[in-house]
Order: C-alpha cells, then sequence, then structure tokens
C-alpha cells in the first residue's frame, strides 16, 4: 500500500479512473494496528481491481480536515478525484466489513462507468 507525503500526491492518485482505496490512519491508533495483519491479504485479493494508498492522519492534517476524516482508521473509495464510498465507524472494523465494503465501492464504481 503505497504511503502518500503530501496532498499533491494524494489528488494524483485519486484521480485515476482505478478506484483507489484511501485508508486514513496514524502510528497511535490501536483499531489502526488491528487491520493491519490482515490488510495485505486483502490488497492481493482485490489489487486487480482497485488500488490502495495509505495517509497518516497526522501527516496531512489539513487534507483530513478537508475530507472530515474524525475517526480512523476511515476508508473512502475515489474514481477519477471524486469520492465513491466511504466507510467510516466508531467501532473496530473487521476483515469481514473492510470486504463488504469493498464489494460495495465496486459496485458504485461498475454502476456510475455504466
Amino acid at each position: 500500500m503505497e504511503q502518500v507525503k503530501t496532498e499533491q500526491q494524494f489528488r494524483d492518485l485519486t484521480a485515476a479512473v482505478k478506484p483507489t482505496v484511501a485508508v486514513f490512519k496514524t502510528t497511535w491508533c490501536k483499531d489502526c494496528h488491528y487491520i493491519e495483519p490482515f490488510m495485505p491479504s486483502l490488497i492481493e485479493e482485490y489489487g486487480d481491481r482497485l488500488s490502495f494508498l495509505q495517509v497518516d492522519r497526522d501527516d496531512l492534517p489539513d487534507l483530513c480536515s478537508e475530507l472530515n476524516i474524525l475517526g480512523i482508521p476511515s476508508f473512502i473509495v475515489f474514481s477519477e478525484g471524486k469520492e465513491l464510498t466511504r466507510f467510516v465507524s466508531k467501532l473496530r472494523k473487521t476483515r469481514e466489513e473492510i470486504e463488504q465494503f469493498l464489494d460495495r465501492s465496486l459496485e458504485v464504481a461498475s454502476a456510475m462507468r455504466s
């Protein structure tokens, strides 16, 4: 998962036609660390249909404020610079919930192309 360091890099990566999953995290977030063991296999499973990037909320606070990122980890899917779907909750996210979100995001992206 590519680590985004600048707002311009974020905008360039999310401008792609291929849906891009932006994962907003921080180093001190326990729930962010909870998803780390299974994220690589999810990226491998969905990598042919989705791109993945990671944003440290503490590194890009202005961008996160602009995107209204309050809870972490947060997942937002973009295509052509536009937000398609968002998965934010105050509860710990399970692998199954993230898979359901990714599947739903692919459905939305497909419907948008039609």
